[in-house]
């Protein structure tokens, strides 16, 4: 197997470093950031990998004379860790090790803009940790809610939208008594409408457009005693988020949201006013919807989407046919 460019490149890196008359600080510094470029813009999984072994050289240059730059080559490793494709439950674990004794020293050394990056990375390992029940979900909340002191929607807008759509996203995988249910989907809901009260569509589309089809996602399938008035708001939610989404410049996003449009208007009659007369216009244009995005992730090789919207389309041919038998 031939080596690709990346491995020369770290090779040749490392070798630069070596024969350098730098102080053992730069070449850490060196070496921590060929392995940010590696990590930002990787090309192959190996490419990550090859960004850990710099941070792990790094951290073995550190020794303990350098205790913020040796926290750094942690954080550095340890999102790398979890970016690696279908990172496996030993990475994460790693990770998780590696932020919990990098955020200390970071907390007494490093800015807080600094510290609040790590907690929201932090957040996020403990997050993909919970289905295996090796994290707390209300550990990576926490995590988000430190982050969120620093990342305010007034300085960083974009981190703040991202933040507060993790939060609703943790608390709708929350494991809870089915009594309880509606509680934490409340959560969910309250947690995109804080996000949307200060990232709006002028400013921040790409955010504003993320908060609004999740928001729709969360109340579509809200448990409550108002399941039409959620289903309308849903709707509203879908059609701001596609202000910004289209076809052209964002056709993945795009189809994710006419998708759930789609689902949404399967269960929504044609007249809020007589739900008894059904909704023939309704599914005429969730089939619409479905078969677009369905091309659309055909096209794009998203076979699971495409899978799963093809379902979605026989089961709404069967719920039209049932519908015609009906008049």
């Amino acid at each position: 197997m031939t080596p690709s460019i990346t491995d020369s490149a770290v090779k040749a890196a490392i070798a630069a470093i070596a024969s350098e008359s730098a102080t053992t600080a730069e070449k850490i510094q060196m070496l921590i950031e060929i392995a940010q470029g590696f990590q930002k813009q990787p090309k192959t999984a190996q490419d990550l990998r090859n960004a850990v072994s710099l941070y792990y050289r790094a951290h073995e240059m550190c020794g303990e004379e350098y205790p913020l730059l040796k926290a750094r080559t942690q954080v550095g490793m340890s999102g790398t860790l979890q970016t690696i494709p279908d990172a496996g439950t030993e990475l994460l674990l790693q990770a998780k090790a590696g932020y919990e004794e990098a955020l200390p020293i970071l907390q007494e050394l490093a800015s807080p803009e600094e510290v609040a990056e790590a907690q929201m990375n932090f957040g996020l390992v403990l997050q993909s940790l919970v289905p295996l029940n090796l994290a707390r979900i209300t550990d990576s909340i926490q995590a988000y809610h430190e982050a969120l002191r620093v990342f305010t929607w007034e300085n960083y807008p974009q981190e703040y939208a991202i933040l507060y759509n993790n939060i609703a996203i943790a608390y709708l995988s929350m494991p809870m008594a089915s009594e309880r249910e509606y509680l934490r989907q409340g959560l969910a809901v309250q947690s995109f409408e804080v996000a949307l009260k200060h990232i709006n569509l002028i400013d921040h589309p790409r955010e504003y457009a993320m908060l609004q089809n999740n928001l729709g996602n969360a109340l579509q399938y809200l448990v409550s005693s108002h399941p039409l008035d959620n289903n309308l708001r849903a709707i509203a939610a879908y059609n701001e988020a596609l202000k910004v989404r289209n076809p052209r410049d964002t056709p993945l996003e795009y189809a994710n949201t006419i998708s759930n449009k789609a689902n949404a208007l399967f269960n929504l009659p044609d007249n809020p006013e007589k739900p008894e007369a059904g909704n023939p216009q309704n599914l005429l244009q969730a089939r619409a919807y479905y078969q677009e995005s369905w091309q659309i992730f055909t096209q794009n090789q998203q076979t699971e989407q495409a899978q799963a919207v093809a379902q979605a389309i026989q089961d709404l041919e069967v719920e039209m046919r049932l519908g015609a038998s009906n008049y």
